[in-house]
């Protein structure tokens, strides 16, 4: 049997893209990155060749569009130093603006466009530079006029650059678009692709694609990434397969003996629970609760919320007799406040990620609570495919042994009025019903469960209390009609309902 040749690779400066990428660019290669503007090339770019700088490497920057200026002016928002790159300018000067200097003879694009790639070509020899960055084939194409003309200039300037050893980027702003541009994408080795979209609410959101990459096994798809100080962050797509592993079956008490019985002793590492209910009903009191218990246990819970800030959180559990205060002083508890109009899907979804992968300063989280998917859902309108991205992340968190609780608020409060958003029950390994119920004159509230994968669980109704003491579930109440409809009716004694 034959040994696969090993190809060498060149890493980009950024973890994420490599790791989206397969490891790297192949080296000595010609790759194509393109986008609108604003997009984020020019940042990608300096990346690449600072990464090149850092292994003492010599690196070019042939700019057509930018000055050196602008470029050091880019780089010093991110708080870069450029020394190392060299840059080569083939702007127009002001000089060629004058009459003078105006071609007569000849088409200025024949002329132009000669001189252009000689300049390259000879700054290329002097130098010998391991990365190249060209920025960027829009003016080329201006200057061919003609597209056979450009495609045989661009194959050329490949050609060139395999022979010298340089792994090269072609940008391309995209402002010249054609249907006859995917002839360039057939000449480079490797297609990026740089989108900036802007939803009618919240900040712009911006996502890459690898469209192209010969011999190369990379990771499909779109992947949202951010423009921040120091660069571009990526968050790589979420691919659940990647992360299956063997755990023991072990379960979790929630402290709360009667809801323990509920759910059959306890409830599963590993599962997704949701919990779904009418506004009010104690649905982000119980998530609360499996937090602390985790926590006394010494494993770490995060809390993702949509809906409360950190403050609100804390006053409210205070005040019913759970100490989450302490446990996040403790960095037991971590509390993250989502703001969705400044967060995509991918970089929640790397977020979580994060906490379960103890990448974000804390130990590896054993419970993580989602609260609200009415918040995630209601705040991402314009994302589509939110519900299989969900499933990935659940799917994900299942293979590290996570305990996942979804929080689900259904519309309206009594009878068949009530609905749920979106049908999130059959993502959910375990689902938790609360339901409110007249008796003498008072409104309370019932506990169920509805259903529960991993094992056997009680199928009765229990009474759910909220009170400074904490979270109380009484006995089973076997005296109730209309369970089911959203309307329950209690038509026993007294004596079975919890005190106050």
């Amino acid at each position: 049997m034959a040994l696969e040749k090993k190809v060498a690779l060149v890493k980009t400066g950024i973890k994420e893209f490599d790791d989206i990428l397969g490891g790297g660019l192949t080296a000595n290669r010609v790759y194509l990155l393109h986008g609108s503007p604003g997009s984020g090339k020019t940042t990608l770019a300096m990346q690449f060749l600072m990464e090149g700088v850092k292994n003492n490497e010599k690196v070019i920057y042939i700019t057509l569009s930018e000055t050196k200026e602008e470029l050091k002016a880019t780089a010093e928002v991110h708080g870069w130093s450029l020394k190392g790159i060299d840059i080569f300018e083939l702007v127009t000067s002001e000089e060629e603006l004058h009459p003078e200097n105006q071609y007569t003879m000849y088409q200025p694009s024949e002329v132009e466009l000669s001189n252009t790639t000689k300049a390259i070509i000879k700054q290329i020899e002097l130098l010998k530079p391991a990365r190249v960055v060209i920025d960027s084939l829009a003016e080329i194409k201006l200057l061919a006029q003609s597209m056979l003309r450009y495609r045989r200039q661009i194959l050329a300037l490949k050609q060139f650059f395999v022979g010298r050893q340089s792994t090269t980027l072609f940008l391309d702003d995209k402002t010249t678009v054609s249907t006859d541009d995917k002839q360039l994408e057939s000449i480079a080795h490797g297609v990026i692709s740089l989108e900036q979209l802007a939803p009618e609410y919240g900040a712009e959101r911006r996502r890459l694609r690898v469209t192209k990459l010969r011999g190369q096994k990379y990771r499909g798809g779109y992947h949202d990434f951010n423009i921040n100080t120091g660069g571009l962050y990526i968050f790589p797509r979420l691919i659940a397969g990647e992360h299956k592993k063997i755990h023991p079956a072990l379960q979790l008490k929630s402290g709360i003996q009667e809801l323990d019985e509920l759910l059959g002793g306890g409830i599963e590492y590993g599962v997704s629970m949701l919990l779904l209910g009418p506004a009010g009903s104690g649905k982000s009191s119980l998530a609360t609760q499996y937090t602390v218990a985790a926590a006394t246990k010494g494993e770490r819970a995060a809390i993702f919320s949509f809906d409360e800030r950190t403050e609100t959180i804390l006053q409210r559990t205070k005040s019913i007799g759970l100490p989450v205060e302490k446990y996040v002083q403790d960095q037991l508890i971590t509390i993250h406040p989502i703001d969705p109009a400044e967060m995509s899907p991918g970089e929640f979804a790397h977020t979580i990620r994060n906490a379960a992968e103890g990448k974000d300063g804390y130990a590896p989280a054993r419970v993580i609570v989602i609260d609200s998917l009415n918040g995630y859902l209601n705040a991402m309108p314009e994302e589509r495919f939110l519900i299989s991205q969900l499933h990935e992340i659940l799917t994900y968190l299942g293979h590290l042994n996570i305990l996942t609780i979804l929080v689900v608020a259904q519309h309206g409060l009594l009878g068949n009025a009530m609905k749920a958003p979106i049908d999130t029950s059959y993502l959910a390994d375990t689902v938790i019903l609360f339901r409110y119920f007249e008796a003498r004159g008072a409104v309370k509230q019932t506990i169920s469960v509805v259903k529960k994968r991993s094992g056997h669980h009680e199928r009765t109704i229990r009474e759910f209390k909220i009170e400074k003491g904490g979270l109380r579930v009484g006995e089973v109440l076997h005296q109730f009609q209309g369970i089911l409809t959203g309307t329950p009716v209690f038509i026993g004694s007294d004596d079975t309902l919890l005190k106050n």
